[in-house]
């Protein structure tokens, strides 16, 4: 969990964190707007923040500890997870899982948003209604669009922007909606 999410949980600002767990508050204040990195943060610092905060340092320090992997690696494993699991079986353990807002509140955009389109794709494609408890995540949208490396590396090889327009037109709306550039999913070795 992100600390500014337990603070909240336990209903405690940085103010009283700094007093409770005996860290100076400008410390305490720098880590909690992003200024010092937990990760780099001495273990006695977590150690008395995590305790403050009522869970083990392994929880405080999740975020940093998952490596994150190449997006293009994550869209395979979630098309060839689709393709193993079927299009329900799928639904089902990505919701159950709740994968979108474990990426989400990682910060990891790209992977929230591809999941959810996929999510949103999968369940038009089954006429199952769309899962309200993404509502919010589906306001947002990627500053810059993603393509698929191979259209990356088709534009820069012939120098022609029409490779990517043609892709976009091609490519499937509830992904097009966050700016990710997909018109393929199912059709993986």
């Amino acid at each position: 969990m992100i600390i500014k999410e337990l603070m909240e949980k336990n209903g405690i600002t940085a103010y009283r964190l700094s007093k409770k767990s005996g860290i100076p508050y400008m410390t305490v204040n720098d880590i909690c707007n992003g200024k010092v990195s937990l990760a780099k943060c001495n273990s006695e610092t977590v150690y008395k923040l995590s305790k403050a905060l009522n869970v083990s340092m392994e929880e405080l320090l999740e975020p940093f500890i998952v490596s994150r992997p190449d997006f293009e690696l994550f869209k395979s494993n979630v098309c060839h997870s689709l393709k193993e699991l079927g299009d329900i079986q799928f639904l089902i353990e990505t919701i159950k899982n709740d994968e979108i807002n474990v990426y989400y509140k990682r910060c990891w955009y790209p992977e929230c948003l591809y999941l959810l389109a996929m999510v949103d794709y999968i369940s038009r494609l089954n006429d199952i209604p769309l899962c309200t408890n993404y509502n919010k995540i589906r306001l947002l949208k990627l500053k810059k669009k993603i393509y698929p490396v191979g259209v990356e590396l088709a534009d820069i090889v012939s120098n022609n922007d029409k490779i990517k327009d043609k892709t976009e037109l091609s490519a499937i709306p509830e992904f097009l909606r966050f700016n990710i550039i997909e018109s393929e999913v199912r059709n993986v070795i």
